[in-house]
């Protein structure tokens, strides 16, 4: 993963991003990792170089979830609110997480905090307790410090970097 630039941030976002590339690189099998805001936005990504990458190819960009954080957030986005809908519907409060086992794959999705969402990525590989457990550690260290200020902040400084072409 390439560390993006945390440079003119907050302290409590330069922490998010540490802790979003601890999770990357401590876990293995995390292929990519997206925090989503409660409306679908895209707040922290793991895999900023793959993005500028998938950005300048334009059309020759790869497809699904490692071609951008973009589409991974879409995703655990639409899944964050079908379980939701889901859990409502059947009147069992509210979600913690959703695992989805694939063959080539695993897709991980946690409530983080105020419908914020924290979705990873994983290899067939990848030992899917093990993912788990670490998403709930992000969440309980994270879960507190993110604040509608932050995520505002989080979402300026993604567009402020894709505008501008670095990260």
């Amino acid at each position: 993963m390439t560390a993006p630039s945390t440079f003119g941030l907050s302290s409590e976002a330069r922490n998010l991003h540490w802790l979003l590339t601890n999770l990357v690189e401590e876990v293995p099998g995390i292929q990519s990792v997206a925090v989503v805001s409660s409306d679908g936005l895209l707040l922290l990504s793991s895999d900023h170089a793959h993005n500028e990458a998938a950005r300048e190819a334009g059309n020759d960009r790869p497809t699904g979830p490692r071609g951008s954080s973009a589409d991974l957030a879409t995703i655990v986005s639409g899944i964050g609110s079908l379980t939701i809908g889901a859990a409502k519907l059947m009147q069992f409060g509210g979600v913690k997480h959703t695992m989805v086992a694939m063959d080539e794959g695993s897709l991980f999705v946690m409530s983080i905090s105020d419908g914020s969402l924290l979705g990873v990525h994983g290899s067939a590989e990848c030992d899917m307790s093990v993912v788990a457990y670490h998403m709930a550690l992000f969440v309980g260290r994270a879960g507190h410090v993110l604040t509608p200020e932050l995520r505002s902040e989080l979402r300026k400084s993604l567009e402020t970097a894709s505008a501008g072409g670095t990260r």
